[in-house]
């Protein structure tokens, strides 16, 4: 695979990462999250701080899920390893949020994760399929 390639699929898989996301943040759960994280909530996003996040995110998903299933040519593979891994990372931040923050409202921790394995599964297949596909 070319550097070409794998800039391309990157750059397509990390706009479907921000737009799953921003859906998710900006209008569907937008309610939810001011219900429970509303003294914890900026009143202005860093900006800089969210895309660096959204890089490092796709990175990780790109590396840890999409080129290893794109390599065994496994479509189950790919849903199962960036469910895994939304799972790991987002039980990380919102387990730690719970053990160290006073106030961390439970039924974030369980919405968190769950949406953190729906959005890596789903961009997980992205990927695979744009990978599939640019090359």
């Amino acid at each position: 695979m070319h550097i070409k390639s794998i800039l391309i699929s990157y750059l397509l898989t990390f706009v479907v990462f921000l737009m799953i996301d921003l859906l998710w943040l900006g209008i569907i759960a937008k309610n939810l999250y001011q219900k429970y994280l509303g003294e914890f909530l900026s009143d202005k996003v860093n900006w800089t701080a969210a895309f660096i996040f959204y890089f490092i995110y796709v990175a990780g998903i790109s590396f840890f899920a999409i080129y290893p299933s794109v390599h065994k040519e496994s479509v189950f593979n790919a849903i199962l390893l960036g469910a895994l891994f939304g799972l790991f990372t987002y039980a990380t931040y919102d387990l730690t949020n719970l053990a160290t923050l006073k106030g961390w409202p439970l039924p974030i921790v369980f919405i968190d994760i769950l949406w953190g394995v729906s959005l890596s599964a789903i961009v997980s297949l992205s990927g695979f399929y744009i990978v599939k596909w640019i090359n």
